[in-house]
């Protein structure tokens, strides 16, 4: 998968694409993350890229055309692949969106500034606007980052493990089951007694109880957006009817 991400601040996303998972998967040929400095694409020679709006009030507005060239220019135009606008008025980002924006073979991703775009972008370029929740950040950069990381390792290979993103929070719509690591015992406090057994049924069992569990103790709203199986749904009661 190809990203091309069009941003004013291409030194903020280097480090962290430069790193770990995200770094090995385009090492591998897996994916590349192209980052476009929206800059280059201005007329005048200030590089101008925002201006006040129209109507007055505070903050800048980011300015349609370098925008719009720049997407051009790269993506061509109407864009040759979803073109996405991080901005606190999308759809709310999720690990099922995150998959389906991972069959894709390219995604753009424009991480706008300020006060936000020109609405002629959101109009007449963008083709999805995504949220990754109801808060407001100083630029689209991090949101970015989110969703190019949440993307990517749901691309075939980029994980050693091929089934890892099944067992994450959200894969199901459950959250995920505790983790333990060794020592057994630290400061008193002892690893579950199951984990130890060397029992693969059992442990599964105890991993798909805890996993519901969770979702039910601190989420359980998502609860309502999933079909459980007969089995599940004893865990639930049986969760429920203890205090």
């Amino acid at each position: 998968m190809r990203f091309d991400i069009f941003t004013l601040f291409p030194e903020v996303f280097a480090p962290y694409l430069g790193t770990s998972i995200l770094k090995r998967a385009e090492e591998n040929g897996l994916v590349s993350y192209q980052l476009h400095q929206i800059r280059d694409w201005t007329t005048n020679r200030h590089h101008t890229t925002d201006d006040e709006p129209y109507g007055g009030g505070g903050g800048m507005v980011m300015k349609p055309e370098p925008i719009f060239n720049a997407a051009a220019d790269i993506l061509g135009f109407p864009p040759s692949c979803p073109l996405i606008l991080v901005t606190p008025q999308g759809r709310l980002f999720s690990q099922t969106l995150a998959r389906e924006l991972s069959q894709h073979s390219r995604l753009g991703i424009v991480a706008a500034r300020y006060e936000g775009v020109d609405e002629r972008v959101r109009e007449h370029l963008v083709t999805d606007e995504i949220s990754i929740g109801d808060y407001v950040l100083t630029g689209g950069e991090l949101p970015a980052l989110v969703v190019i990381d949440a993307v990517t390792r749901l691309i075939p290979g980029v994980l050693g493990d091929s089934e890892a993103t099944s067992k994450d929070s959200h894969a199901r719509g459950f959250l995920e089951h505790p983790h333990y690591t060794r020592p057994a015992t630290y400061r008193s406090w002892e690893v579950p007694e199951v984990l130890r057994s060397g029992n693969h049924a059992l442990i599964e069992h105890w991993r798909k109880k805890q996993s519901i569990k969770r979702t039910w103790e601190r989420r359980p709203e998502l609860l309502d957006k999933i079909s459980l199986s007969e089995e599940e749904l004893a865990l639930l009661e049986e969760i429920k009817s203890k205090p």
